[in-house]
């Protein structure tokens, strides 16, 4: 069975072990030195097999690509330290693999690395990373935990340690060693598209649960089961302030006093440090202008020296190139300033070959890969993945075990949090729904696993699209409700549109957020636009049919249009797959113990809010099902209800009425043609030639001209960071918008609005300018009236 470090070092067997061979399939093991004795130390140990591997072999621990590119027989070829699946990623091109073949790939790539070598060079398992961050989620039947901004609302560590112990249990059934997972991020910009991922906007809180989550998964340090059976490395993610971006902007820039920026989102991790966690992994974001990749007064003046950390600090996707003057395959900052292994999907053979090179000439020094690597090994050896007893993944204890993917404990663990997360808003005596009650049950998203599930669900982003079928096991909400209904006397009838034939004695409406994941759920604002839910409550309003609104979401939103219209409101957050924890919570079978983690915002605008001022519902209010006190009416007054439209300028592939576009004083018709070193070509967004490509050549500079009032908004897609300076000229003003366009380069389509705060004054037309080459493509160009002081955004 795998071991923790303690019991391999007090192994008999240590002294037998042989060197640059390996045993049966079934029995891998890594060598280390013939001398090694039981007695000797995991720091000895470690320091023998590095100094036995060769530089090529030394620097492929520190690079980890992902499934869908690496092949077993590079692995062979290379011996990467690590692998991971993305969140799109699955065995053999699959991201629907039945769990078997999850299990068959971990075998091909340890056997892989596994395989003999040549002399007296040691031979080192890789070990694959997932992200599992509510459940083992990427593999169906597995157990969809709430995500982390429900788990914050019970305030129960408990809990989350169940959760925890599950989760590894379930990942252990696929072979796969290694979870990304805590998120203590302490989101404070509700705008964030990972918001969900965060326990609260309280750091104590994020502490406190983001802990409990690792003794989940890794065991407690010190205890015999610690990285033991059932149990997987843990990950604190992601160093640091990921949360704290300007306008919660995904992988944005959080600007301040490092000491102000360090009292909210350092708070996490010292808790997770001494709850054992045995990997960090490094943000996006930049501090003050430097990315945390690059950043070595965080990364290891902080991190490491302040801290205390010990172990291996891993990279996010491709996170290394943003690093100013760096590519994804070429970037030796990233290592030089604290990093330990490069997280390169696709890139893997390039990055070894240049991190080879400049160990060679001297670039980066051999000792400093030298400590990586022996980062990387002390990590593997704690976890029994190195040593006489390191057993092929399929060998191992839980392997292959597929009746505990979603077994009924796991499920059992994940209804009860559902159940305590629940928070209840307003409650006008509808609830507890009554026994023997008519139920209509409405909306959508009732019956949908995937909506309640958000993102990081069997797929990146997450989706509609995954019918209930891809959920064998799980509940969905309407079928909890419909369960609890007829063990309470009563009936309960799915309507997604609302229509019915017998009048019903209450309504519940499920409505929310579509999944999302990360910057796909950027917002501006935070309105809640979607009025499906709206329209269903209004009209049961009418009709004087009481109903309850049941809101699934990733944050707290602007819902008072909802919430008026409403008998009862439940902030639902993102359950997951037990679907039956909420109808605890409306039949009153368990008590509403949820509190929320975040404040709960009384106006649409979106500006960050951490505290009573602003709050229509403060960090910590929480109603019992017996408290039915009128909440009043609230006001539905917001300056982004409609689209606030003044022109559209350009838009379905043509330029309207009255407007120009030029480029070096050259016209292009409806945005089409080549002047000026631009060149601009029709291509297809939603439908055909939609969209324009334009591409700039250096010094050009784009013009698009006409009278209207208003903010400018610009639908727009930049597939990569810009190579030079690129401005935005409106009137006399000029704005630099480079680093902006940085962070929004990669990420698919976007919103840019340009308003007075970051142009002084709005003329009548907008110049796009780049010293540089550039290709940036525009679906619409519009002025509208937005509130006042609404800011700049890209």
């Amino acid at each position: 069975m795998r071991k923790n470090a303690r019991l391999f070092l007090a192994g008999a067997a240590m002294a037998a072990l042989l060197t640059g061979c390996t045993m049966a399939p079934a029995e891998t093991a890594s060598s280390v030195a013939p001398t090694a004795t039981p007695e000797m130390s995991e720091d000895a140990i470690i320091a023998d097999l590095v100094s036995r591997m060769s530089l090529e072999r030394k620097v492929a621990q520190l690079i980890q690509p992902q499934i869908n590119s690496v092949t077993p027989q590079e692995m062979r070829e290379y011996r990467w330290g690590s692998y991971l699946n993305g969140g799109n990623g699955g065995p053999y091109g699959d991201e629907f693999a039945p769990a078997s073949e999850w299990l068959r790939l971990a075998d091909e790539m340890w056997d892989a690395s596994s395989a003999p070598l040549d002399g007296d060079e040691p031979v080192i398992p890789t070990m694959w990373g997932t992200d599992a961050v509510h459940g083992h989620t990427n593999v169906i039947s597995a157990t969809i935990f709430p995500h982390n901004i429900a788990l914050g609302a019970t305030r129960d560590t408990d809990l989350v340690r169940q959760i925890g112990a599950a989760t590894a249990t379930e990942i252990e059934v696929t072979g796969i060693d290694w979870n990304f997972s805590p998120t203590v991020a302490v989101a404070r910009d509700d705008r964030w598209g990972r918001s969900y991922e965060s326990y609260s906007e309280n750091p104590e809180l994020v502490a406190q649960m983001g802990a409990a989550l690792v003794e989940g998964l890794q065991g407690t340090p010190g205890a015999d089961d610690f990285l033991g059976q059932g149990r997987v490395i843990a990950t604190a993610k992601h160093f640091f302030a990921d949360g704290g971006t300007d306008q919660g902007v995904d992988q944005g820039d959080v600007n301040g006093d490092i000491d102000e920026l360090m009292a909210i989102h350092a708070v996490p991790y010292p808790m997770a440090i001494d709850a054992g966690v045995e990997t960090i992994m490094a943000s996006f974001n930049s501090i003050n202008g430097v990315k945390m990749h690059g950043n070595g007064d965080l990364l290891t003046g902080v991190l490491r020296e302040e801290m205390g950390f010990e172990g291996l600090v891993v990279g996010d996707w491709n996170a290394h190139g943003q690093i100013e003057g760096c590519t994804v395959s070429d970037c030796p900052d990233a290592l030089l300033a604290g990093l330990d292994i490069y997280m390169v999907p696709d890139d893997a053979v390039a990055l070894h070959a240049s991190l080879v090179a400049q160990v060679r000439d001297g670039t980066i020094p051999e000792a400093r890969v030298d400590e990586a690597v022996s980062r990387v090994l002390r990590v593997k050896l704690r976890a029994g993945l190195l040593g006489p007893d390191a057993l092929r993944p399929s060998a191992r204890p839980n392997a292959g075990e597929y009746d505990k993917l979603g077994m009924a404990p796991h499920r059992a663990v994940a209804r009860e949090a559902v159940a305590k997360s629940q928070v209840i808003l307003k409650n006008e005596g509808v609830l507890p729904l009554q026994a023997g009650a008519n139920i209509l049950v409405a909306g959508s998203a009732a019956d949908s696993i995937a909506q309640a599930s958000g993102g990081w669900t069997l797929t990146w982003q997450g989706g509609r699209e995954l019918t209930d079928d891809y959920f064998p096991g799980a509940t969905s909400i309407w079928a909890g409700i419909e369960e609890a209904a007829g063990e309470a006397g009563g009936s309960a009838t799915l309507s997604p549109d609302g229509s019915f034939g017998e009048r019903p004695d209450v309504a519940i409406v499920v409505f929310g957020e579509e999944p999302y994941a990360e910057f796909a759920g950027d917002r501006k604002n935070l309105l809640f636009a979607d009025e499906e839910g709206l329209a269903l409550l209004r009209s049961f309003e009418e009709q004087g049919i009481p109903a309850v609104a049941v809101f699934l979401s990733g944050r707290p939103m602007w819902v008072n249009r909802e919430l008026n219209a409403s008998d009862a409101f439940v902030a639902s957050w993102l359950p997951g797959s037990e679907g039956a924890g909420i109808a605890d919570v409306l039949f009153g079978k368990v008590p509403a113990t949820g509190t929320l983690s975040f404040s709960w915002p009384s106006g649409c605008e979106g500006a960050p809010l951490n505290g009573s001022e602003g709050a229509l519902f403060p960090y910590g209010y929480n109603r019992s099902l017996d408290d039915t006190s009128a909440l009043g009416a609230l006001d539905e007054s917001c300056g982004f209800l409609g689209d606030g439209m003044a022109a559209d300028w350009y838009a379905n592939g043509r330029l309207s009425a009255g407007i120009t576009a030029s480029a070096g004083g050259t016209a292009l018709p409806n945005l089409r043609g080549e002047a000026g070193g631009v060149v601009a070509r029709g291509i297809d967004k939603d439908r055909q030639e939609d969209a324009r490509e334009l591409t700039f050549g250096p010094g050009a500079a784009l013009t698009i001209a006409g009278e209207g009032e208003g903010v400018y908004v610009i639908t727009y897609n930049l597939p990569s960071a810009p190579a030079g300076t690129v401005t935005v000229t409106s009137g006399s003003a000029v704005d630099d918008v480079t680093r902006r366009l940085t962070v929004a380069a990669g990420k698919g389509w976007r919103e840019m609005v340009l308003t007075e705060a970051c142009l002084g004054e709005l003329g009548d037309g907008i110049t796009i300018a780049t010293d540089a080459p550039m290709q940036f493509s525009v679906s619409q160009i519009s002025r509208r009236n937005l509130p006042e002081g609404t800011e700049c955004s890209f």
